[in-house]
């Protein structure tokens, strides 16, 4: 496969900082990280791009209006979510790292502009993962310093633009981001019609941190994990906020979108249900939600098209949000991490059966249910046990990234809904990206990245698998 060639001309990089012309304004702001954040402290940020279809757009419109409205919405927004405009920081002689915004702190935002096939990137055609890339900013990031945020909006002249956003995965979690980024959307739609907006209860962040209990010093437990792990990179200094390498090589990998209707949907539940006991007592014990059912499928199929050895160790995981777990439970609307990283650890055989999906979904099973049992069973050892899976470098870790709960498709700034909306961090880990589908039908669109061949062979069995007929049967 041939390297992807940079399309993107780079027109402006700015700096917008929170609207000042309040009397709401804080001067400065200091937010400690909790256990939950600390856990994500040097993991991949959470990058995706959304992608806006604008026929006739032209550099002048694009210069004159979106950019502006989408600029001074943003510094709006800033001023409800200040720790965006921040940066984490982890001074020498201080124990752990915190969350510092500053007079003048603010988010760096790139403008660009592509020569780039604007339809053949909202295709389902398979395309170079690379290219993406192009479009979603990189944080700056130091030994001692990371943004927590960085934005990029590319013209594509005559055919639309995009918003890529990434931000660091210590300082929000998917929820927290999609407040964000609906927060930012009110704002642009609704300074048209208002001069001062007001955002609703649910988009207003609730940064209290002594809401959080830690009992045990989980805080220090993850920090310690950090500072001990026996990773490469980190060996010159172990205190270091750069991130983790990439799981996944970013060269020859081919990025690939599939959609499951609530028919097929419907269609694999059934299946899964035919294979199990008849009795209610076996089937009851399945939960077979829609998630379960599109992400034991996914995964069943990409395991498949990857020809993984059957004694391969895989690791199937997912997060859960844990606000309305907890007692006494975080407000929705709590500005942060707080989710719980599930791990089932499996052999690649039982997933090249005949009942593959269900043994998957059995297993996804097992981690919701067992969310029953307090979502902090094993915190303690919790990330020691993923550096060292990483460390080691033996299991093939399989993730979900995103919600369809996110609703990524409204993301509507007043230009329309996104024709396509990639997460561009399942590049460096692996993982599948799970969302709504697009049309609002109660279906759920994929994303996956594999080597070209790989993604071909996904593409035959995720489409014939969903046929009346059986899908092909591989054996390794």
């Amino acid at each position: 496969m041939a390297t992807a060639t940079n399309p993107v001309k780079i027109l402006d990089v700015c700096r917008v900082t929170p609207s000042v012309n309040s009397s709401e304004f804080t001067t400065e702001l200091s937010l400690p990280l909790t256990f939950y954040d600390i856990f994500w402290l040097k993991l991949y940020p959470n990058e995706q791009i959304f992608y806006y279809e604008q026929k006739d757009l032209s550099l002048s419109f694009f210069d004159s209006v979106i950019i502006p409205k989408l600029k001074s919405s943003l510094s709006l927004t800033l001023l409800h979510f200040l720790p965006f405009a921040g940066n984490i920081i982890w001074p020498a002689d201080v124990t752990k790292p915190v969350i510092v915004y500053n007079p003048n702190d603010g988010v760096s935002l790139t403008i660009a502009e592509s020569n780039a096939d604007f339809t053949r990137l909202l295709s389902n055609q398979m395309n170079e993962a690379v290219e993406s890339h192009f479009y979603v900013p990189e944080l700056a990031i130091s030994d001692s310093k990371v943004a927590t945020i960085a934005i990029q909006i590319t013209l594509f002249p005559n055919q639309g633009f995009s918003i890529g956003i990434s931000c660091h995965h210590a300082l929000v979690d998917g929820k927290s981001k999609a407040m964000f980024i609906k927060a930012w959307t009110h704002i642009c739609k609704q300074s048209e019609i208002e001069k001062y907006v007001t955002l609703l209860p649910e988009l207003t962040p609730c940064f209290d941190r002594t809401i959080v209990k830690d009992p045990d010093g989980l805080d220090m437990i993850y920090l310690n994990n950090w500072l001990e792990t026996k990773l490469p990179c980190f060996d010159d200094n172990p205190r270091s906020l750069k991130q983790l390498p990439n799981m996944k090589s970013l060269s020859n990998l081919t990025r690939g979108v599939f959609e499951l209707s609530r028919q097929d949907i419907k269609k694999l539940r059934e299946k899964v249900l035919s294979q199990l006991d008849e009795s209610n007592q076996m089937q009851s014990r399945f939960h077979l939600s829609t998630f379960v059912i599109s992400l034991a499928y996914t995964i069943v199929c990409m395991v498949k098209a990857r020809m993984l050895e059957r004694k391969q160790k895989i690791a199937i995981g997912f997060s859960a949000d844990c606000r309305a777990r907890l007692d006494p439970p975080l407000p929705e609307n709590y500005f942060g991490n707080c989710i719980s990283a599930r791990l089932s650890l499996a052999e690649v055989a039982p997933l090249l059966e005949e009942n593959g999906i269900t043994f998957v979904a059995e297993r996804l099973t097992n981690m919701i249910k067992g969310l029953d049992n307090g979502v902090l069973e094993g915190a303690k050892e919790k990330l020691a046990n993923f550096l060292k899976e990483i460390e080691l470098g033996e299991v093939e870790m399989i993730g979900v990234h995103s919600s369809p709960k996110f609703e990524v498709y409204g993301t509507d700034f007043g230009w329309g809904r996104p024709k396509r909306v990639e997460f561009t961090t399942i590049d460096r880990t692996g993982s599948i990206s799970m969302s709504e589908s697009k049309d609002g039908t109660g279906g759920i669109e994929v994303g996956l990245v594999l080597k070209q061949h790989e993604m071909k062979l996904f593409k035959s069995l995720f489409v014939n698998g969903l046929l009346d007929r059986e899908a092909p049967t591989l054996q390794n």
